[in-house]
């Protein structure tokens, strides 16, 4: 059974996919602190540099942040120069993408998207797509629904930008209702927000989402979780609310657990699995063990045979059973500890190449499965394999530690 856990441990909110009570994700968020990602700003641009493609914006005062240049695409402008193109001192909608991470600037991209369960609405992109993880008959039937559903266009305010619909996994099966609603719910934020955003000065917060941990329930059914459990009534009142309004469908699966001899942190070890996500070492069944080490460009992950004692005569498929443990364990540990850029992962050395070939294929399969886009890149001369994971919050450990 999928469980989603969302309890206070160490000072913090923590929520925990388990799989069959193995965690696969875990979440910290401080109780005090909002993530401003997500947040649409009215952002100010401070500095070009046509050297590096960028500009500098500024969201609120002393807080910098990155812009591609060429990722402003139907920008919405609050206040703009004499010039088409953007300039210093232009005032235009931004919308945060990527938190701040250790010297890296936090950045924002003028492709406001607004998420729904099901749809994901977007200013960037005018079109309807919809997920790549998505049959396609049911990609087919869904793009029509929406093509359906969506209200005649309607003369926009002063500013205001066309807008397209990405399909999300989770509207998988999903019928002309609740596609209708979660549709009505981001047009009145889309119509409120160019309306409000373009009048506000530079630096308001325009729109500010739920705090992170709430958010992350919109994923609920691409993680399959069944329950969704907390044992803090304080937590479980605002799911309630969270869900009565956005998600009225999960209801049935929440749970309040009043046993307050074994808290869930507890009742799940939950602890334990955070401590063996944040150390280097993981070891696996067959003996052998990963070591995992973060550096400033890349994530490393190294596997070595440990105590596996197999036979020398058998030693070729002693190293394919431990490579292959190791690529369900590796996918596991990085989508548990959120690792994101480039992954190289150093399998021990197999001398035939239609192992190689099967382990690839199996990684590959394997990354399919997370939901934050992942990709095998290839097998390096050197027997490298390289791996790219989306970068879109902080690895686990800078959120347990920040």
């Amino acid at each position: 059974m999928n469980q989603y856990i969302i309890c206070k441990m160490r000072g913090a909110i923590y929520s925990v996919l388990l799989e069959d009570g193995r965690a696969v994700e875990i979440h910290c968020d401080s109780e005090e602190s909002k993530s401003a990602l997500g947040n649409i700003y009215v952002g100010r641009i401070r500095d070009i540099a046509k050297n590096i493609g960028a500009a500098f914006v500024e969201i609120a005062s002393g807080t910098v942040c990155y812009l591609p240049l060429e990722d402003i695409r139907n920008p919405v402008y609050v206040k703009k120069g004499s010039s088409a193109k953007p300039q210093q001192g232009d005032e235009l909608l931004v919308q945060v993408s990527r938190e701040a991470m250790k010297t890296k600037y936090p950045s924002v991209t003028t492709n406001l998207t607004l998420h729904g369960k099901y749809l994901l609405l977007t200013t960037g992109n005018t079109q309807i797509n919809a997920s790549a993880k998505l049959a396609k008959a049911e990609k087919q039937r869904l793009i029509s629904l929406v093509k359906e559903l969506e209200p005649e266009p309607a003369p926009e305010p002063a500013g205001a930008r066309r807008y397209g619909w990405l399909i999300r996994t989770n509207a998988m099966g999903a019928d002309r209702a609740i596609l209708q609603k979660d549709m009505v719910r981001l047009l009145t934020s889309y119509e409120s927000l160019i309306r409000g955003g373009t009048h506000r000065t530079s630096g308001s917060c325009v729109l500010s989402g739920p705090q992170r941990w709430l958010s992350r329930l919109s994923d609920l059914y691409e993680s399959a979780a069944e329950q969704l459990v907390t044992d803090d009534e304080e937590i479980y009142h605002d799911i309630k609310n969270y869900l009565s309004v956005y998600q009225p469908e999960d209801l049935p699966k929440l749970i309040l657990s009043t046993d307050a001899m074994q808290p869930l942190y507890k009742r799940y070890s939950l602890e334990r699995q955070l401590e063996e996500a944040l150390s280097e070492r993981v070891w696996l069944k067959s003996g052998g063990y990963l070591v995992i080490q973060p550096t400033e460009a890349l994530t490393v992950i190294d596997v070595n045979t440990g105590k596996y004692e197999g036979s020398q005569k058998n030693r070729q498929k002693a190293f394919f059973k431990i490579n292959c443990e190791a690529a369900h364990e590796a996918a596991r540990q990085i989508r548990l500890r959120n690792l994101s850029g480039i992954i190289l992962i150093d399998f021990i050395n197999m001398d035939a190449p239609e192992d190689n070939k099967e382990l690839l294929e199996e990684l590959d399969h394997l990354l399919r499965q997370d939901p934050v886009r992942s990709t095998l890149v290839d097998m390096t001369k050197l027997s490298l394999v390289e791996i790219t994971r989306m970068k879109k919050e902080k690895p686990l450990a800078a959120q347990v530690y920040s």
